[in-house]
């Protein structure tokens, strides 16, 4: 809708009536649209020209067909004749070039312009982790918070609210209650106050957390390493040292995170003669059980072939761990792509 009709106002109407104001000419438009029953999205135009259109259209009663025509007509013509149209302001250049550009120079951008992030406030909050959405909650005055929760998902609020000190999360629900008659225009002000906090934070060059991305390449490493690592670890930073331990997950934590249903997943993407060097790699008292739970819980048949094979087999070292690390790989990939979902360690099996 930023293109509005711009018939000539000195062009005379049928009839030899006075001409049309653009106005009049845009409610025109606006007006045949929507009788046909077309998606008008007025409400991207900016807020002093909905009201004019608005107020024209309240001022206006009735055309004739040919000033109808005549209108159509013009406006047809205009945007035929319109080779590229561009966004027009720097909010619209960034949202059009959203994921096209990199994240740093978005932001520089924005922040230099002095341009928020398109869009809906509270959408974007909704999609914030827990846990990020707690610190804000906990940052803000108690009224506020209680906003914020009633404008999020449900469930994660209840998340959130979980996350945070019992009387503070007592008095943020109680808050809600007195919610009633915050005015739509408070709350839009509180999410775009929101959003620009997070538009104020600088960039983070990993998107992972410290924990993670040490979990992660611990994954990789032989075992002997990663203890030696861990046992550092501890020695200088205690908590952080448990917070990797949590992160990592090796073939020794199979029964404690992978669920039983998703055995089989796990053995339609692994290769029967890695699992066999696996299960005949896993001797020692932290990997035994894992081993176990596999065969239990993938079909009998398939579990009865690998015992026997893995019976005949002697492996040691490094042939082993590839072997637990590709069963290892095979169900973080999983997890990656959402197929399968690992416990936390402390929840009962589904």
């Amino acid at each position: 809708m930023s293109t509005l009709p711009s018939l000539s106002e000195s062009q005379g109407r049928p009839g030899g009536r006075p001409p049309l104001s653009r106005r009049a000419k845009a409610a025109i438009i606006v007006q045949f649209l929507l009788n046909e029953e077309a998606d008008v999205p007025l409400s991207a135009l900016p807020d002093d020209l909905q009201a004019e259109l608005t107020l024209q259209l309240g001022r206006m009663r009735y055309i004739d067909r040919a000033t109808l025509n005549a209108v159509v007509e013009e406006f047809s013509a205009e945007l035929d004749g319109i080779g590229l149209s561009f966004p027009g302001d720097m909010a619209g250049a960034l949202s059009a070039l959203d994921g096209k550009i990199s994240a740093r120079t978005a932001a520089r951008l924005r922040k230099e312009a002095g341009v928020r992030q398109s869009g809906d406030p509270w959408e974007r909050i909704g999609t914030l982790p827990e846990a990020r959405i707690a610190e804000l909650a906990s940052a803000e005055a108690i009224e506020v918070a209680a906003v914020m929760l009633s404008k999020i998902n449900t469930a994660k609020a209840a998340a959130v609210l979980a996350l945070m000190p019992g009387e503070q999360a007592r008095r943020i629900t109680y808050a809600v209650s007195m919610t009633a008659g915050v005015s739509p225009e408070a709350v839009d002000r509180i999410g775009l106050s929101l959003a620009a906090q997070l538009d104020a934070e600088p960039p983070k060059a990993f998107a992972n957390r410290a924990d993670e991305r040490v979990g992660a390449i611990l994954n990789y490493a032989a075992s002997a390493k990663r203890d030696e690592v861990l046992e550092g670890l501890e020695e200088t930073d205690k908590d952080f040292a448990e917070a990797v331990r949590r992160a990592i997950f090796t073939f020794a934590d199979i029964p404690t995170r992978l669920k039983k249903v998703d055995v089989p997943k796990i053995t339609r993407d692994v290769p029967p003669e890695v699992l066999t060097t696996a299960i005949a790699a896993a001797t020692s008292e932290a990997d035994l059980p894992a081993a176990e739970f596999l065969l239990e819980n993938m079909s009998k048949r398939m579990a009865g072939a690998l015992r026997e094979d893995a019976a005949g087999m002697t492996v040691k070292g490094k042939k082993g761990e590839t072997a637990m690390s590709t069963v290892v790989t095979a169900i973080r990939e999983l997890v990656a792509v959402g197929e399968i979902e690992l416990r936390t360690g402390e929840d009962d099996e589904d």
